[in-house]
């Protein structure tokens, strides 16, 4: 068999070369995240406040979306935040109609930012290699082609061993791990470009103690979980290894969102009696905050938090 590349090539050119996923394709259509929720914007929405408090109300205080897909997030948060609030939407794609006028669309972050960047479901989309271990014991790079047929490469070189060492050893003949050094260098980058305020990253992902024997690498197209075949046509995702980015703080969706003053309590049954239609409003926000909060769905998701 021929055309085989490491993941790492692979999904960059599935993901984000001519024709790719992302230069192609709205998310929305093909999964689900927290960020196209009117209640998870409503928390974040909170969180820039906090944000925006602490740092004294600056003149110039900005909301950067990185990897904004259609852009649903800063749509919400638009009638949510102030008009001094800069909202900002980093994305590939170009911008979609109907988004508020507000918004901007840039392909590429800003050098500064002062307020809150967020990056909701980016870092599990960051190309990166896979390891597996062949049958006398070595640790390789695994290779793909595109229809998704997988061999072992060659030896891991020495910094992606040295990162797997420390972050996810593998040792077991057919074991898998992601290396995770592109996502930490992503997240690096996130860091670096902010000035003053609050650094967030929301993904799905693991921490040691936890990783899963077979690694992550899965697609997703059409709302269904499908192969990875990396050929354009589907999403490539592996969790992040969370504890690995060098965040200042990690912890749970649901601890983050409860901390946010998030609710997933049912309103009570007298105001169904007292006004019908705020109750189903309320019932409909509480079992929003609910899925948010699942631990078998968005509730899975890691908060990466650094503030400054």
């Amino acid at each position: 068999m021929t055309g085989f590349e490491p993941w790492r090539t692979a999904m960059e050119r599935a993901l984000y070369g001519p024709g790719g996923f992302y230069r192609r394709e709205v998310p929305s259509h093909h999964f689900a995240t927290s960020a196209q929720t009117p209640a998870f914007a409503e928390s974040i929405a909170r969180l820039a406040e906090e944000v925006d408090g602490r740092l004294g109300r600056p003149e110039s205080f900005a909301v950067v979306d990185v990897g904004a897909g259609g852009g649903d997030l800063l749509a919400h948060l638009a009638g949510l935040l102030d008009e001094r609030v800069r909202l900002v939407a980093v994305e590939l794609r170009p911008r979609p109609r109907g988004l508020p006028e507000r918004v901007e669309w840039r392909e590429d972050p800003p050098e500064s930012v002062e307020g809150l960047l967020i990056a909701c479901e980016l870092l599990d989309n960051v190309p990166c290699e896979a390891a597996v271990v062949d049958g006398s014991g070595r640790v390789r790079y695994e290779e793909v082609d595109r229809e998704g047929r997988t061999r072992p490469g060659g030896a891991v070189a020495d910094e992606d061993a040295k990162w797997l060492a420390e972050w996810w050893p593998i040792r077991r003949p057919g074991e898998r791990a992601e290396i995770g050094r592109p996502r930490d260098a992503a997240w690096r980058d996130l860091a670096g470009r902010l000035a003053r305020g609050t650094v967030l990253a929301v993904d799905y992902g693991h921490r040691r103690g936890d990783r899963p024997g077979g690694g992550t690498i899965s697609a997703f197209k059409d709302g269904r979980r499908t192969d990875p075949v990396p050929d354009g046509s589907c999403d490539i995702t592996a969790h992040v290894a969370v504890d690995a980015v060098g965040a200042d703080h990690v912890a749970t969706q649901r601890a983050s969102l409860l901390a946010l003053g998030a609710s997933a309590a049912h309103p009570p049954m007298a105001l169904a009696y007292e006004d019908p239609t705020a109750y189903a409003v309320a019932l409909a926000r509480s079992g929003a905050v609910a899925r948010l909060m699942d631990p078998e769905g968005l509730g899975a998701h890691w908060w990466m938090r650094t503030d400054r």
